[in-house]
């Protein structure tokens, strides 16, 4: 049986920091994985948003160059993020993700294994291939989109902190821990 909710907190939904309701949803399923449950029994889209934000970092910290790396280029995370950045609207993003995705593959995949292996740092001619700086030239803003996202979303639900546990507790048969 899937958790077929998104949760997150009162104090993040009433943030004026988008990000802190992206950040929720990355606790809940945190938790939710912590306590044995797989990414196939949480609700999708809230998966799916956790993802897009991982993408979000990734890219934002280091570039492209640095999701391909750390991510080691998994086709699953690669399609989820591409549907991802469809389902928010994020048209431009999308297209550059699609173009960024055509350099990689078609680099061989002994180049590729190279440099996912090796070190991102110092001198890297793939790296700096695969870097693409009108990311940050995009006017589309992918975390306004994926708050926005989770926030219309039919499954998506504010509670309390002790009323999310309870949530939790409930879908997992026993109590979870609180730090």
């Amino acid at each position: 049986m899937e958790f077929g909710r998104i949760i997150i907190s009162e104090t993040a939904f009433n943030s004026e920091n988008l990000q802190d309701v992206i950040h929720s949803n990355i606790s809940v399923i945190n938790l939710m994985r912590e306590e044995g449950i797989n990414d196939d029994l949480i609700h999708e889209d809230a998966i799916m948003s956790y993802y897009l934000d991982y993408y979000t970092s990734q890219y934002t910290e280091g570039n492209f160059a640095q999701f391909v790396h750390n991510s080691g280029w998994d086709k699953e995370l690669n399609e989820l993020i591409e549907e991802g950045l469809a389902l928010i609207g994020a048209e431009k993003h999308l297209e550059l993700f699609q173009q960024q995705s055509k350099k990689v593959k078609l680099m061989s995949s002994v180049k590729l294994n190279k440099f996912l292996k090796g070190k991102l740092e110092g001198i890297n001619p793939i790296r700096d291939l695969l870097n693409n700086d009108t990311f940050f030239e995009i006017e589309e803003n992918l975390v306004t989109l994926n708050a926005a996202f989770l926030k219309t979303h039919p499954d998506f639900e504010v509670l309390s902190v002790d009323d999310m546990f309870a949530a939790l507790e409930e879908f997992v048969g026993h109590e979870i821990k609180r730090a």
